[in-house]
């Protein structure tokens, strides 16, 4: 049994049977979303162009489906952000993926300034033919929520206002309100002569999820709120993709690597006898505290890495067993609930909040969740 299948069985088994309940809590739209998505409907025909924003982490996952009929009659630009946070190996495997169904594609990570310059760059060009006969082109940006629309459109005027000082301060333009929306959709000039305006929208969730697997990587990715699926079930799936790929092994020379920085323990956090201490040393004390209380800190990812291969290269078991990986997964908590030096059993949700932090941002590699459809010749 591969263990990639597995891994998904487990995300599903972790719902504890809720699967369809929660799918069902999830599906269908709020009178909010509802309005959003009406909104886009009625502007589409106003713009140019449309940015259809993903997560480079699931290109196919993080599409909203309602969407696609609305935007497909336009010139559309498929954007996958966050690609910092994204399998680089696979990248260009899914830009021919998108090619051979003739659409554009273009990885993007909204928090990198240089890149953002390109990608202006790469706007400006796919837009002449279109700002030769209009004197302003309107670009309109659409996605799932929390999938950095905002953050891409802010990092782009922020360029395009270095670029062109004489634009004002915070130069946009309103198209329209959103009923029962209190935010508007709004135009943020990004370029000039000809003047190029990205509409900011709200992020619209997809009116229904088609099957668990998909939910999970949303919710993991951090498009559903963790109280959907629940921080001990998404940990659980995270983990099984971790172990399912291997990904433990390349952090192999931490068991042996000492390091002075590394090798520090907790203070104590009773405070007896720190009335005899002097204001250096009580500096000290709370700096450490810090140090070993903030899980994004070197030292901390330290030890969970090393935590995660410790329990990987020495688990004996079969692990293309569903019981065998799952054995795996339970003994990495406990290990990583030490490593976080969380001493309260009570306490296991911390470290599943934890360890999900620690994806999202980077530190426990980058990985792309979605696979290139089987139809699809990988090179």
């Amino acid at each position: 049994m591969a263990m990639a299948g597995l891994a998904k069985r487990l995300g599903e088994k972790a719902f504890n049977g809720r699967g369809e309940a929660v799918l069902g809590a999830i599906n269908g739209f709020s009178g909010v979303q509802a309005a959003a998505f009406e909104a886009i409907r009625e502007r589409i025909d106003l713009v140019d162009m449309v940015l259809d924003i993903r997560d480079a982490r699931i290109p196919l996952s993080s599409a909203n489906a309602d969407l696609q009929d609305i935007i497909s009659r336009k010139k559309r630009l498929v954007l996958l952000n966050k690609m910092d946070l994204a399998d680089h190996s696979v990248m260009r495997n899914w830009t021919r993926h998108f090619e051979q169904r003739n659409e554009c594609c273009y990885f993007a990570n909204a928090h990198n300034k240089d890149g953002m310059k390109k990608l202006l760059h790469y706007l400006q060009a796919q837009l002449n033919g279109i700002s030769s006969t209009k004197p302003a082109v309107l670009v309109m940006t659409v996605g799932i929520p929390n999938i950095g629309k905002s953050a891409l459109i802010n990092c782009l005027h922020q360029i395009a206002r270095t670029r062109f000082p004489a634009l004002e301060k915070l130069k946009r333009a309103t198209i329209g309100p959103l009923p029962c929306v209190t935010e508007d959709i709004k135009g943020f000039k990004i370029g000039h002569h000809p003047s190029i305006f990205v509409l900011d929208t709200p992020g619209v969730p997809a009116r229904s999820i088609p099957d668990v697997e998909t939910g999970l990587k949303l919710a993991l990715t951090g498009a559903l709120e963790d109280s959907i699926v629940g921080e001990d079930c998404l940990v659980k799936y995270l983990l099984s993709i971790l172990n399912s790929c291997a990904a433990p092994l390349k952090w192999k020379n931490l068991d042996t690597e000492v390091s002075e920085e590394f090798s520090g323990t907790l203070p104590e956090d009773s405070k007896d006898g720190e009335s005899n201490l002097t204001k250096a040393e009580l500096k000290k004390r709370k700096k450490e505290r810090r140090r070993f209380s903030d899980h994004t800190q070197d030292n901390v990812v330290f030890d969970v890495r090393r935590a995660l291969y410790k329990t990987f290269a020495a688990f004996e078991n079969d692990l293309e067993k569903e019981d065998g990986l799952e054995n795996l997964i339970n003994t990495q908590l406990a290990a990583l609930q030490r490593a976080f030096r969380i001493s309260d059993d009570s306490e296991k949700r911390k470290t599943a909040r934890k360890v999900l932090n620690l994806y999202r941002i980077g530190r426990l590699g980058h990985y792309t969740l979605d696979t290139v459809p089987e139809n699809f010749p990988s090179t």
